[in-house]
């Protein structure tokens, strides 16, 4: 796995997902266990709690996966990494 990189293994992203991020990149690349891709940016709300926006991308069966943005629910720093837990999806 690259620096500016996170891998997960399934085709798509569900609360309680655990995603290591890149801890120093605020914009990085998800690739998915179907060899699909998106864009990454690990923002603030308007209350500085941490939100992934994901990028639109297509699933290998052709599914399309509009653009979402997810609350985190917990962030642990370890090295240069960030394991974020993701929560639901806002509308």
């Amino acid at each position: 796995m690259t620096e500016h990189v996170a891998e997960v293994a399934h085709s798509h992203l569900y609360p309680g997902l655990i995603l290591d991020a890149p801890a120093e990149a605020a914009d990085f690349l998800v690739l998915f266990g179907d060899d699909s891709e998106s864009r990454a940016q690990l923002l603030r709300d308007d209350r500085g709690r941490p939100v992934l926006r994901m990028g639109g991308y297509m699933t290998a069966k052709g599914t399309v996966i509009d653009e979402r943005v997810w609350t985190v629910r917990e962030t642990v720093r370890r090295g240069n990494r960030l394991r974020l837990r993701l929560g639901r999806s806002l509308p």
